[in-house]
């Protein structure tokens, strides 16, 4: 599997802008089918584009990515999942749960960079939770996942087992919990 991703990573990078193309279009897909990491082709634009440039897109397209993820499951399996649990009480309590979690909640499982988001984004949609309430814990927690993806680059496995790069990607967290608070207290959103 490493080879593979090594393999996709070379070609994508002697692509020079149309890897940035392909990249973009792997991590819209990425949050609907998981079949490699988006920490690669994140890592991938900010060698092709970059910091600034490089998170702009890579954080863009993985928000565009959830919600196209979310939309699908929302629009085309929603009705179908009700029917499917109407009579099934433990589901429809978690159902309900999900679908009424707070902000800050939703906001900390998405900004955690371990989280598969794939399932975060097809439970959203199938219990159809506020597209609102998902759009701005999306916005904010895809930072610190972007970010994370540029600083350990592709040494994933070496970021685990570094204590170090933890405690960062923790304050990275933190940093951008505190932006979000400030957002939500600016706008006086309440959800």
């Amino acid at each position: 599997m490493i080879d593979l991703i090594q393999n996709i990573v070379n070609f994508i990078l002697s692509t020079g802008i149309y890897g940035v193309v392909l990249s973009c279009f792997i991590i819209l897909i990425e949050s609907i089918f998981p079949i490699i990491p988006v920490l690669v082709f994140t890592s991938i634009n900010f060698m092709l584009l970059g910091n600034i440039l490089g998170f702009l897109v890579s954080w863009i397209f993985t928000i565009l990515g959830c919600l196209l993820s979310y939309f699908i499951f929302r629009n085309g399996f929603g009705n179908y999942f009700e029917r499917l649990t109407q009579n099934k009480e433990k589901i429809k309590q978690y159902t309900k749960l999900f679908r009424h979690i707070s902000t800050d909640k939703l906001f900390l499982i998405v900004a955690f960079p371990f989280t598969p988001a794939f399932i975060v984004n097809i439970v959203a949609g199938l219990v159809k939770m506020d597209v609102k309430k998902f759009l701005i814990a999306i916005i904010f927690g895809k930072i610190s996942l972007v970010i994370y993806s540029a600083y350990i680059g592709l040494s994933f496995v070496e970021s685990i087992h570094n204590p170090v790069i933890l405690l960062k990607v923790a304050i990275v967290i933190l940093l951008v919990y505190i932006a979000y608070i400030i957002f939500k207290k600016v706008f006086k959103l309440n959800i």
